[in-house]
């Protein structure tokens, strides 16, 4: 009973924090230290399809749009330069994770560097509510889609927020937060998807795991609405989450040293 209740925190924990921009990684690692719970690789694999499922459901219109534009060669659609753009702000995380996965598995096992990702994360984002654009032209091209990959790619270390960096990265490069969202909310779905397979290859999920998957894509389709919807309309609000996590690394970092 007790591993079930603590299954389920962690579930709703990564339906919560995979959109909110403050490392779902990292809330996952403290989150099995302090329940002393692990659910494995494959729960793992449950919790982020879950969120994954959520990001289909939430955005599916703009998913199928994408998709039928490129299957019929209308290239120069805008549905079809956005999944273009979408790819290739997904090759930096695809090229660092496959080379450096065992270093960012070891990370893992750290809490200076989950504290350190903590910190890291709540610069960027007070950083970006600022207003402190880097360009000013609202349009997206393959230059800021890349850029916005690096920054993505940087989320591999636990602590560091992959939404946090791409939305933060994003409106400094000029997007509105409504574009800053959107993009980096469907820019998950290949980095989750490739890092699922690499994780799990050819095995099946385990079917009393369905739970698991249905609780987290659940509260993360309920967060993305609140987020797009009520919180994140203005840049203003990162500041928040910003003081959250420098306010949680700043814990971790004096928990350490003791």
């Amino acid at each position: 009973m007790e591993n079930l209740i603590s299954a389920l925190i962690m579930a709703v924990i990564q339906g919560i924090t995979e959109w909110v921009p403050v490392s779902s990684s990292g809330h996952l690692v403290l989150a099995e230290r302090l329940l002393g719970y692990s659910g494995g690789l494959q729960f793992d694999v449950a919790l982020h399809f879950g969120t994954l499922m959520a990001v289909f459901v939430y955005f599916g219109k703009d998913i199928i749009d994408i998709v039928e534009d490129i299957v019929k060669g209308k290239w120069k659609s805008e549905n079809a330069k956005l999944g273009w753009l979408l790819i290739v702000a997904s090759v930096p995380a695809a090229i660092a994770g496959l080379l450096f996965k065992k270093y960012f598995e070891v990370a893992f096992g750290s809490l200076g560097i989950v504290a350190l990702g903590f910190g890291i994360t709540g610069l960027i984002l007070f950083i970006a509510s600022l207003d402190l654009r880097v360009m000013r032209d609202k349009q997206i091209g393959w230059k800021k889609a890349l850029f916005i990959g690096v920054a993505q790619a940087l989320a591999l270390f636990p602590g560091i927020s992959r939404s946090g960096m791409t939305i933060s990265s994003g409106l400094l490069l000029g997007l509105n937060e409504k574009n800053a969202l959107k993009f980096s909310f469907l820019m998950s779905i290949p980095v989750i998807i490739g890092a699922n397979i690499v994780a799990i290859g050819s095995e099946k999920l385990p079917s009393e795991l369905i739970w698991a998957t249905l609780i987290a894509f659940a509260v993360g389709l309920i967060v993305i609405h609140l987020l797009l919807k009520h919180i994140l309309t203005s840049r203003k609000n990162l500041r928040w989450f910003a003081a959250y996590c420098l306010i949680l690394a700043l814990l971790l970092g004096i928990l350490l040293l003791v």
